[in-house]
């Protein structure tokens, strides 16, 4: 598809050329035409034909309006893209490498969740920190991330340092709390604040930066993909067994499958009578008819309450401290 910019110029040049066409040339340049109109020092062109130009450049124009709107739908459909739920995506992708899921740092990168100098930068010098790196440390430049993303991406940071304003609940936190650990099954995979599953990942942060829309769409969303780092395979045992579940480590002649209830497998792919990779999430897609709308939007208030009372923790003592 031809950009609506590149399109809307090339319409532009045609319409101005055609346009200029219509105005008369001098007398000295065919004087002896009997189809031309002497006016002044000037020939004007048969009305048809003029005619004839005008409504052309008028189609045009007409047909350059859609073009016009489609660009600038283009812009706001990136904008709206780049909300501050995305910047957990974001965030995971591209720093947590360094900083950590929680933002709390590693042997690599800063503390940026609880660093009281990190806290203390302005969102413009968070911006042009992502944007542009640390000269002479290991922050790199993020030039691919557009103003947008890098506006979710500090959102999410923000989250992570316990800014995060007040937001309205859509149900009941504490009911949704044991649609968690009940009825939804969801700890059986997934962890929060230490309390579940391993399988999937740990929730206590989710809902931190997302909608409760954007909360409960993750959660009924249907077919669902396996996310980077979740890949899901079913083998079949030498003994017959036939195990599914995630993928943590692979190599040409061996694969790691954890299953459900968290225990490793360790196998020789050599030995195994059957070893395919799944194109689904081991997440259910049938949230819809498991719960109904009440019941989603009360998970939906626990995991945005979880994520609010996880930052009011109070730190660990350091060693230090209890020398």
């Amino acid at each position: 598809m031809l950009c609506p910019h590149v399109v809307r110029v090339g319409l532009k040049n045609v319409i101005w050329r055609i346009f200029h066409s219509v105005k008369t040339k001098q007398i000295c340049a065919s004087t002896s035409s009997p189809r031309a109109i002497e006016c002044g020092r000037l020939l004007m062109p048969p009305i048809r034909k003029s005619l004839y130009q005008v409504g052309l450049c008028l189609t045009l124009w007409v047909l350059h309006i859609p073009f016009l709107q489609a660009g600038q739908n283009l812009s706001s459909d990136q904008e709206e893209k780049a909300t501050p739920a995305a910047g957990r995506s974001i965030f995971n992708s591209s720093c947590a490498g360094c900083h950590g899921l929680d933002g709390r740092g590693s042997d690599k990168a800063a503390n940026i969740s609880a660093d009281t100098k990190a806290q203390h930068l302005a969102d413009a010098q968070l911006s042009g920190i992502i944007s542009n790196g640390i000269p002479g440390t290991g922050m790199p430049a993020f030039h691919g991330l557009n103003e947008g993303q890098v506006r979710a991406l500090v959102g999410y940071v923000r989250s992570l340092q316990g800014k995060v304003e007040e937001r309205a609940l859509p149900g009941d936190a504490k009911r949704g709390k044991e649609l968690f650990f009940g009825k939804g099954d969801c700890s059986s995979c997934h962890t929060i604040s230490g309390k579940g599953g391993f399988l999937g990942p740990d929730l206590t942060d989710h809902g931190a930066a997302a909608s409760a829309n954007a909360i409960r769409d993750e959660i009924v969303r249907s077919p669902r993909a396996p996310s980077l780092g979740y890949r899901t395979a079913v083998l079949t045992t030498p003994s017959g067994d036939r195990l599914e579940g995630l993928v943590r480590n692979e190599d040409n002649f061996s694969v790691q499958l954890q299953t459900k209830d968290g225990s490793f497998h360790c196998l020789k792919k050599a030995e195994l009578r059957n070893f395919e990779h799944l194109d689904r999430s081991l997440m259910p897609a049938n949230y819809r008819e498991l719960l109904d709308d009440s019941e989603l939007n009360d998970l939906v208030s626990y995991l945005m309450a979880t994520s609010a009372t996880s930052k009011a923790v109070t730190p660990r003592k350091k060693e230090d401290d209890d020398e």
